[in-house]
């Protein structure tokens, strides 16, 4: 255990977090400390991209929430994983990377969060990232996250998939990332050299050295130490003992949408009733905090496959060993992917300006654990509405910090959500019966075609639909004259000094998409912020929408 004083506390060591701790430490005059609850992430089962059921399945690594029973899903109980090790969601997600729509910053500035403009924010996913396909306009070439394609699409069933939504009137693209999010094309993930990219893997495990860089794991946070309303230190406790670290500049945390509320709550900030219902004084009264809690649903259709060329024939023991042994040696084959290689996102329907489903194409039918779902061959796509109006909240329940927060999402309370889904099923069909898909497309698994009417398919959707594992908002950015901001643009707690939230929960709204890239640029443009730092220019690049965006069409214009 340290007694340094630190200019910077920064509480997890995630996909935000392991950022931070990058750039503040860069300048060997800044003493930092980054404190993990988790321990190390240094396990071959994290690493291989195709095992990454496993991590998110151990409770070694993940922190293991279950929401409240939820009325609206049949008082289904529905898992919230939240990685617990170095790198945080980022060693146990599937290692999607999605930016989000343009759209969705512009959305965020509006809503108050000046600066984060999609203009503004562009140039910080540049900074973050290694697109092994080579920089452009809108992509990075230098960065510390490597993001590639996997295999590439090997498998014929990708590209028959693209094909498909092509032929329904959707079009291609050939970056989601780069001028033209909507569309079916090829999807990105964080794997470098057939390796899992984390971000401790890539922006801490190159630093680690620094002197001035100080890393406690295995230390659960308990509160934030105050002295009045400025933070001066966190309390936490490591085996079985408490300590306090102080600060003499700021705290930030980056625990997630889970964990940033929950700690500033058993610190006395928050709305007064939660924190008098779990027996926390209050030191600062903060209405928002744990309140606008977001996250996608989803899906999964599936389809009996024509042709034995999908996964399933990949799942037994002997295969499983020989992909193993593959990918140990090598770095090569299945075992280097997460066989999520091609992908889609359009608009539901007329009058929206901006993709709103999203669509992970599988070429298996294969459970969440990794197991096969069906004998003999299938593949599946994954599918949900990416922009949802339905709130839930984060409360704690006591004062001690291993008392998991009680998590509601109130998923489909609102009845645009319920509509969403059902033309999300509707639409999905529509691609999959298109010629493209003929030779491999037999049949429909589930939903199950005796699925068609809306009370058939809302019924199915409320037994059947899973959290895309993307919580957010929770301590949102905004205008400091919302009662229900909690930081402002500079990513400060409101009246608390010496403060900063830096990870999902700041979301003014969800982005469309995985929210491990939106994450990671959020870290690094706070990190100028923090530092003082002029923020990096403007880009000033054109984004493809429909030229007609109250129909789908082919062809787009840009615009500002």
């Amino acid at each position: 255990m340290t007694d340094r004083e630190y200019n910077y506390i920064i509480v997890g060591a995630g996909s935000a977090g392991c950022v931070l701790a990058n750039r503040l430490s860069a300048n060997p005059a800044n003493r930092v400390l980054l404190i993990e609850a988790g321990g190390s992430d240094k396990n071959l089962m994290i690493k291989m991209p195709t095992a990454l059921s496993f991590p998110m399945a151990n409770p070694k690594y993940n922190w293991g929430y279950n929401a409240q029973p939820e009325p609206t899903l049949n008082d289904r109980t529905i898992s919230c994983p939240r990685g617990r090790a170095m790198g945080g969601s980022s060693s146990i997600n599937g290692m999607v990377y999605v930016r989000g729509h343009a759209l969705d910053f512009d959305e965020w500035e509006q809503a108050g969060a000046k600066g984060w403009s999609y203009q503004s924010c562009l140039p910080y996913f540049k900074k973050a990232e290694t697109w092994m396909d080579g920089e452009d306009t809108y992509r990075g070439g230098n960065g510390p996250m490597g993001v590639c394609n996997g295999n590439k699409m090997k498998n014929p069933l990708y590209t028959a998939f693209i094909r498909a939504g092509d032929e329904a009137g959707y079009g291609t693209t050939e970056d989601y990332n780069g001028y033209r999010q909507e569309g079916f094309g090829p999807m990105h993930m964080t794997v470098r050299g057939g390796v899992r990219e984390s971000t401790s893997r890539a922006y801490l495990d190159p630093v680690k050295s620094r002197g001035n860089l100080d890393i406690i794991d295995q230390a659960l946070v308990q509160k934030l130490i105050l002295n009045g309303k400025k933070v001066v230190g966190v309390q936490f406790e490591r085996n079985g003992k408490t300590a306090s670290i102080m600060t003499s500049g700021e705290v930030v945390l980056s625990a997630g949408a889970i964990g940033s509320p929950a700690i500033l709550q058993m610190s006395g900030i928050g709305p007064k009733k939660v924190l008098n219902d779990a027996g926390v004084d209050q030191v600062h009264e903060l209405p928002g905090v744990g309140e606008n809690l977001q996250d996608h649903l989803e899906v999964y259709f599936q389809f009996r496959c024509k042709q034995n060329i999908s996964l399933n024939n990949k799942l037994g023991l002997f295969p499983k060993a020989l992909i193993g042994i593959r990918w140990v040696i090598f770095k090569t084959g299945l075992g280097a992917t997460n066989h999520f290689e091609s992908c889609a996102f359009i608009r539901s329907k007329p009058g929206i300006r901006s993709p709103d489903i999203q669509y992970h194409f599988l070429p298996g039918a294969i459970r969440y654990d990794g197991t096969p779902s069906i004998k003999g061959h299938g593949f599946q796509v994954h599918v949900g509405p990416n922009k949802p109006k339905s709130r839930g909240h984060i409360r704690i329940v006591s004062p001690n910090a291993l008392d998991a927060p009680k998590i509601t999402f109130n998923y489909l309370t609102q009845q645009t959500d319920v509509s969403d889904w059902r033309a999300c099923i509707r639409l999905t069909r529509e691609i999959m019966s298109q010629p493209g898909m003929d030779p491999y497309r037999g049949d429909e698994i589930q939903p199950g075609i005796e699925v068609q009417s809306n009370d058939e398919i809302d019924e199915w959707v409320r037994n059947n639909v899973e959290s895309a594992y993307h919580p957010s908002g929770t301590c949102k950015m905004g205008a400091t004259d919302d009662p229900m901001t909690v930081v402002d643009p500079d990513c400060r707690v409101i009246g608390i000094e010496g403060l900063r939230v830096v990870d999902a929960s700041i979301f003014p709204s969800i982005t469309n998409g995985n929210l491990n890239a939106p994450i990671i640029m959020i870290a690094e443009k706070a990190s100028d912020i923090i530092l003082g730092k002029d923020p990096l220019p403007n880009s000033n690049v054109d984004v493809w929408i429909a030229p007609d965006w109250q129909t789908r069409q082919r062809e787009g214009d840009p615009i500002r």
